[in-house]
């Protein structure tokens, strides 16, 4: 099933010719997550052939208009395509109003519910969204503005039980659901199989971090601990280290430093100045350090493969 990242933006706060504002486009068993809404991201969606009639959900980081300002043009052509399904909208309470001020002004009797929930700025790590497949947990980053990262996780499905185990303990039909729940199962003897022996995933869970205007600190590598796809923002190259800390941002090499230190599988270094016209040197810098390092370009799809477990 899907599990993939397209970047729809790689650039910070003023866009190139070639790289657009702040946007990524989760997709989960072909539900859609928008994650971030820079200037052009509905011109990106269409641009890249993402469907959106499968957009559920948009997770906003923060309030910086790099990251919010395409959200109002979006939900006008949603209106316009005559969407009817809801859309929900995580964001700092702050935005609400901003919202509703501008589709009451800019939008003619909007045919879609939007529900705005609530993100708590400065929480520790809390689940902001989940249901039978997918949980969204939210964490608190350190930029100049309250702002707050994202993780997207699968949930864990339910085991499989080892045949040759059936066969080996006479296990029944009526107790297979039991253990699949995580019972043990009991033999005539009395002796017990713990349910760790008799069971194992097929694959372990997907995860992709979405680390968005930061500065370096160490307890972010804990909120993002073992993910498979890490995409943390790279704004400036070492050698401006001094601005990144003055204006809330991270290097490449802090964002290799957290995606070492997180043990994630894979780095995507993104949001950069408009001052590098070559972004290689950021890409090097940051590989010097977590060799498995990408740099975000604007169409690029991420694809995170299930995770097979070997018996």
């Amino acid at each position: 099933m899907t599990f993939s990242v397209t970047i729809l933006g790689s650039s910070s706060a003023l866009p190139t010719s070639k790289r657009f504002p702040a946007a990524h486009v989760f997709n989960t068993h072909e539900r859609l997550f928008l994650v971030d809404c820079g200037e052009g991201t509905q011109i990106q969606l269409r641009k890249y052939k993402l469907k959106l009639s499968r957009l559920e959900r948009i997770f906003i980081s923060h309030l910086h208009g790099d990251h919010v300002l395409g959200i109002f043009g979006l939900i006008s052509t949603l209106n316009l395509l005559g969407r009817k399904a809801p859309l929900a909208i995580y964001a700092h309470q702050e935005f609400e109003p901003i919202l509703n001020k501008n589709i009451n002004f800019f939008i003619n009797n909007l045919q879609f519910a939007i529900s705005f929930i609530p993100i708590k700025a400065n929480q520790e790590k809390s689940i902001l969204f989940e249901d039978q497949q997918i949980i969204v947990e939210t964490f608190p980053l350190k930029h100049r503005i309250p702002c707050n990262g994202f993780i997207f996780k699968e949930k864990e499905k339910t085991p499989n039980i080892k045949k040759h185990l059936i066969e080996k303990y006479c296990i029944p039909l009526s107790e297979i659901v039991r253990i699949k729940q995580g019972a043990n199962f009991t033999l005539p003897t009395g002796k017990v199989i713990p349910n760790s022996e008799l069971t194992y995933l097929s694959s372990s869970p997907r995860s992709y971090a979405y680390c968005s205007d930061t500065m370096f600190f160490s307890k972010l590598a804990e909120y993002v601990k073992n993910v498979d796809l890490l995409y943390h923002e790279a704004t400036f190259g070492s050698e401006m280290a001094s601005l990144a800390k003055q204006t809330g941002h991270s290097t490449a090499s802090d964002a290799a430093k957290i995606a070492s230190l997180a043990k994630a599988k894979k780095l995507v270094i993104g949001h950069f100045s408009s001052r590098y016209k070559d972004i290689d040197p950021l890409l090097t810098e940051a590989q010097q350090i977590f060799p498995n390092t990408s740099a975000a370009t604007e169409g690029d799809i991420f694809k995170i493969e299930a995770n097979r477990v070997k018996l």
